[in-house]
């Protein structure tokens, strides 16, 4: 087991933390390795950890500090590791569609389908669904084109979407 300084002993000069780490760092291992079980992320965690400490290490007086200071330090890393993961994450939704082509149901109408189920919607619906998708304009766009505001554009295209989806679904149960 490392020699542990008695609690009190005052570090003076940058030098003493290569001294503390060569002392403590088994100690702040088994630490870092009840925050992350991994011994590979335990060991990534105490390494920036200690990175984060020798910047503040001339403020550091005690070794009762220094070892409680880098616990918090670690804790603090683990959150921050954590959150930054919950955002990397990407639904289900999202995911390239490759191999699961057999699995989802048929999502797009042919050419002759679509002009089949237009006549259905009403004058401004239609018009915004051929601008949007047979024309490829974009909201601000079709906006424009028909003189109305994008929110108009989007509510309008959506519930043009829902009628012909509800159609599609009772006329053609398999599409």
């Amino acid at each position: 087991m490392a020699e542990r300084p008695a609690t009190g002993q005052r570090f003076e000069a940058h030098e003493d933390f290569g001294e503390y780490v060569r002392l403590r760092r088994d100690a702040l291992l088994r630490i870092a390795l009840r925050i992350v079980p991994d011994p590979a992320d335990a060991e990534d965690l105490l390494q920036a950890a200690l990175l984060r400490t020798q910047a503040t290490w001339p403020g550091i007086k005690d070794m009762a500090r220094a070892d409680g200071y880098i616990r918090r330090v670690m804790i603090n890393l683990r959150t921050e590791w954590w959150r930054a993961r919950k955002v990397d994450e990407v639904p289900l939704e999202h995911l390239p569609d490759a191999g699961f082509e057999e699995v989802r149901p048929r999502q797009l109408l042919d050419q002759e389908e679509l002009l089949e189920v237009l006549p259905l919607l009403g004058e401004r619906q239609r018009t915004v669904v051929v601008l949007r998708y047979w024309e490829d304009f974009s909201t601000k766009e079709t906006a424009q084109a028909l003189g109305i505001s994008p929110g108009t554009v989007k509510s309008t295209l959506h519930r043009a979407l829902e009628a012909l989806r509800r159609e599609l679904t009772t006329a053609r149960p398999a599409a």
